[in-house]
């Protein structure tokens, strides 16, 4: 880590000066907003084929722009995926391998939001900021409401003593922000980090709606996922299959029962089109204010998460459920973008080189993740990653890392030695663990062999 940083503060003041450069060749850089939610999983969206949730705002974004429908984070918790998101970088480099570790000061300079606040950028961040039990000094940001408290409760009391849902409360403060810095002289780019949908951590857990979402899908029948059935979950080997599992854990209060099922199910829908509904107030917000037209939206997912699958909930393992999530890209300048459906592998360490090429600024030497747009035009080409998750360990959490491609997967619990081989173009629900078939025997050593070069490649 310290070979990338050693240095770097020459370098970033260098490719700010050249951002500067190419400044010249434009007429303006847009305003930028890089939306985040907590635990949205990829099919949990109208534009991604759900026909049953209720999310016609984001639903939109994606009909005017792109929608990636391989999109994967690089390691399925909040404190490591964000630090991913922030910085361009696998866990395996920037290091935040848990809840406490914060960013140290060298390392925050190397995020997005103040690498374009250096070069010129007006810049903002709402909402759940989750790197660290220490947050980052608020004076380094130019607008900054984020709470100290990392499991954000759902409602709090405003000033005057009434309950507020926090996605209305994240809301509120973005449209402040917008209605603060539109049509100033600079351009600026806001963090909007939603806790929806992710569930209020207790015994049980609980998924506190707003009111008005309190009803939505009350009559719909919402159907259980293929591997929701008793064999999947004992098919799994016993330093897995035990009840110390956080994600068997918690699945037993809410998904142990076809109307618990449907109880959670229908709660995590409404938090999302409660999401929803305050995207549609910040489009509606950015139209008033008449910047719509020269800001770019970028709405994501941190990870993934298991509403029953393989007898789980929660994120953490390498299942599609876990590591597969939203990812829209709205850039109202290009006409070439306008309802994308790009199925090709893009990962959340490529939203800080992305948000970075907006502000035409060249993305850092410790960067590993590369420009979407670069990815677009086929500047580069991923056919497939490293997947890693450390956090913890056997038996609440045990260790896996891997490589996911959009044909095959494999999987190593590294603390057993034990492997998983999926066939995801002719299983895509991963029904069938293929490591001990000897038909796949070829398969399983070239994806070793892949798993061990991106493995050192992620350092």
């Amino acid at each position: 880590m310290k070979k990338y940083i050693l240095g770097l503060s020459v370098l970033i003041s260098f490719f700010i000066q050249d951002s500067f450069a190419q400044e010249k060749e434009h007429h303006s850089r847009p305003n930028i907003i890089f939306i985040l939610t907590d635990d949205q999983r990829y099919d949990a969206l109208g534009a991604a084929g759900n026909n049953i949730i209720h999310t016609p705002n984001i639903d939109s974004i994606a009909q005017r722009g792109v929608l990636f429908r391989n999109a994967y984070v690089t390691t399925a918790i909040c404190c490591v995926s964000r630090a991913s998101i922030l910085t361009g970088q696998y866990m395996s480099r920037h290091k935040i391998e848990d809840f406490a570790t914060p960013f140290s000061d060298a390392a925050i300079q190397q995020t997005y939001p103040l690498l374009l606040r250096s070069a010129g950028y007006n810049v903002g961040f709402i909402g759940k900021f989750g790197v660290g039990a220490k947050l980052p000094a608020a004076a380094l940001f130019d607008y900054w409401n984020c709470s100290m408290d990392f499991d954000q409760k759902y409602y709090l009391d405003d000033s005057n003593g009434k309950p507020v849902h926090n996605t209305d409360s994240v809301g509120s403060s973005a449209i402040d922000f917008l209605q603060q810095y539109a049509g100033k002289e600079k351009p600026f780019c806001l963090s909007i980090s939603f806790k929806a949908p992710h569930e209020l951590d207790g015994h049980p857990p609980t998924y506190p709606v707003q009111q008005k979402f309190l009803n939505l899908y009350s009559d719909v029948n919402i159907p259980e996922p293929l591997t929701a059935g008793l064999k999947y979950w004992n098919s799994f080997p016993d330093f897995f299959r035990t009840d110390n599992n956080i994600g068997r854990e918690r699945w037993k209060p809410l998904f142990s029962t076809h109307a618990l099922y449907l109880q959670t199910v229908k709660s995590y829908y409404r938090l999302i089109s409660g999401v929803d509904d305050v995207v549609g107030r910040i489009v509606h917000t950015l139209r008033q204010l008449n910047i719509d037209r020269n800001t770019v939206i970028i709405f994501m997912g941190d990870n993934g998460f298991c509403l029953g699958e393989h007898g789980l909930q929660g994120k953490w393992y390498g299942f599609e459920e876990s590591i597969r999530v939203p990812l829209l890209l709205y850039h109202p300048g290009s006409k070439q973008l306008k309802g994308v459906k790009d199925d090709r592998i893009v990962l959340n360490v490529d939203i800080a080189p992305t948000i970075l090429s907006l502000a035409g600024i060249s993305a850092l030497p410790g960067m590993q993740g590369k420009s979407l747009f670069d990815i677009m035009d086929g500047k580069y080409k991923r056919d497939d990653f490293f997947y890693q998750h450390t956090f913890l360990g056997s038996p609440r959490l045990p260790k896996v890392e891997g490589v996911v491609s959009t044909t095959f997967k494999y999987l190593q619990y590294t603390e057993h030695g034990y492997e998983e081989l999926y066939d995801l173009k002719n299983d895509p629900h991963e029904t069938k663990n293929l490591a001990s078939d000897k038909k796949y025997k070829k398969q399983l050593a070239q994806m070793r062999e892949r798993y061990n070069y991106l493995k050192q490649e992620a350092k």
